[in-house]
């Protein structure tokens, strides 16, 4: 054999070797580098899946619960209380606060667990009673729990105390109390359980409620209306002048409504982010929108444009926008708005006084008429063709069907309900003062003092 072919062959042979194991290498190393990118991964999806505490999440939230707080007291007393007659000013600045004192405690004992515990469709369980299982350290999503306990909280609070206007200046404080606790366990927690927990019915039938307009307003505005029919009208009415005693009052209370409004809505996003700041530019727009628009229609209706109004269409753009606040565009939140408020000042001046009915500070002709609009027009200003952020597979004509279905189940639930828990208060303790008593005013015949010096 010739020498020199043999050693080409060795040095082929030690190329060939050394190809081979470049190439196990590479191979090596490339495996490597996939199973560091699977790892990470991995690391990075385990990471998503447990909750971390966000501090400027955690401050926002704080900040918007104290902000829906101050919508209650001062800010609805005030409201309220400037809409009554002097004579029952402080019964509502007293109902009012006594409520939310009363709603609070409750949460704590059974409430949020019956809110937002187990897996059930229509309520939750009382396996979180009394807090139980809550800590320092729990989380919701990037907040702690305690913090997300009190925003909704604040939420059950107000949806309780709305619905005293509807019957003020004739109730008994101890029935309304009572009512009060029935109410927000029978009522108010399985709605909130159907629209906002997991596995809530109604959520899962893809219904959208952002902030609360089926939860808060429409709950609210039927509750007030059945109480209205149920109690009765107050002593002259129809007859004698109810005007609102101080209208300065009303004006500071529904300005602090404003105010609170945007914890309320903004803060329904959970989180300090685009979606609260969406919501936040909707609840300034919508608002100026229904005010200027339930404005213009008294203007042309009765010749001159009343504060009275003005404030009035400012709440009903609130009311409507609540429900949509995170879904839809600006514009679209101005026209919803604006149909909001000119469809509840129809219901206010047109269909409160066509069917006779006492609600005395039209809290149904504004919370539950502008509740349900907010909550159907939702189903259409969603979509991306109209500015809204969309959803999957959607179809307007599909998604306000839904809308309406769960609109229709709120409104028969809390009508229902309501009506049986009047009744049974009724028979038990009495819903209304006598009339001597209505007559002489609910804050010295109920509580003792007045609120002016006459």
């Amino acid at each position: 054999m010739n020498i020199g072919a043999t050693d080409n062959m060795t040095k082929l042979a030690r190329l060939s070797g050394f190809g081979v194991l470049a190439l196990a290498a590479l191979t090596c190393s490339a495996l490597a580098q996939e199973a560091a990118a699977t790892v990470e991964e991995v690391v990075e999806e385990v990471a998503e899946a447990v909750p971390v505490l966000d501090t400027g999440d955690t401050a926002w939230m704080i900040v918007a619960t104290l902000l829906v707080l101050l919508m209650i007291v001062p800010g609805l007393a005030l409201f309220y209380g400037g809409l009554v007659r002097a004579k029952n000013m402080l019964s509502v600045l007293t109902q009012v606060l006594a409520i939310t004192c009363v709603v609070m405690v409750v949460w704590v004992v059974y409430g949020y667990s019956l809110a937002f515990s187990g897996d059930g469709p229509f309520i939750g369980n009382l396996a979180g009673a009394f807090l139980k299982g809550v800590t320092p350290d729990s989380l919701s999503g990037t907040i702690p729990e305690f913090v997300f306990i009190c925003f909704q909280m604040t939420f059950a609070c107000i949806t309780t105390a709305l619905i005293v206007g509807a019957f003020a200046e004739r109730i008994k404080i101890s029935a309304l109390l009572v009512f009060s606790v029935l109410w927000v366990t029978l009522v108010y927690f399985p709605i909130a359980h159907m629209v906002w927990s997991g596995n809530g019915y109604l959520l899962d039938m893809g219904a959208l409620d952002f902030a609360g307009g089926t939860v808060v307003h429409i709950n609210s505005g039927i509750a007030a209306l059945v109480g209205a029919l149920i109690i009765g009208p107050r002593v002259g009415f129809g007859r004698d002048a109810m005007p609102p005693h101080s209208l300065p009052f009303t004006l500071i209370g529904g300005a602090l409504l404003w105010v609170g409004w945007f914890g309320f809505n903004a803060g329904s996003a959970l989180a300090a982010n685009g979606t609260a700041a969406l919501a936040m530019m909707n609840t300034f727009v919508a608002t100026a929108a229904a005010g200027l628009a339930w404005m213009f229609a008294e203007w042309s209706g009765k010749g001159k444009p009343s504060l009275l109004g003005l404030v009035s269409g400012v709440v009903a753009g609130l009311v409507a926008v609540t429900p949509a606040a995170g879904f839809v565009g600006p514009i679209g939140a101005i026209v919803l708005g604006a149909i909001g408020a000119v469809v509840s000042y129809f219901f206010v001046t047109t269909v409160k006084n066509a069917l006779g009915y006492d609600d005395s500070l039209d809290v149904f002709g504004i919370h539950g008429v502008a509740g349900i609009v907010g909550s159907i027009l939702t189903g259409v200003f969603v979509s991306t063709s109209l500015g809204g952020v969309g959803l999957d597979d959607y179809s307007m004509g599909g998604q306000v069907w839904i809308q309406f279905v769960a609109v229709a189940i709120s409104v028969a639930w809390c009508a229902v309900v309501s009506a049986i828990l009047y009744k049974l208060v009724d028979v038990v303790i009495g819903l209304r003062v006598p009339e001597e008593a209505e007559r002489e005013g609910l804050d010295l015949t109920s509580h003792g003092e007045r609120a002016y010096d006459l």
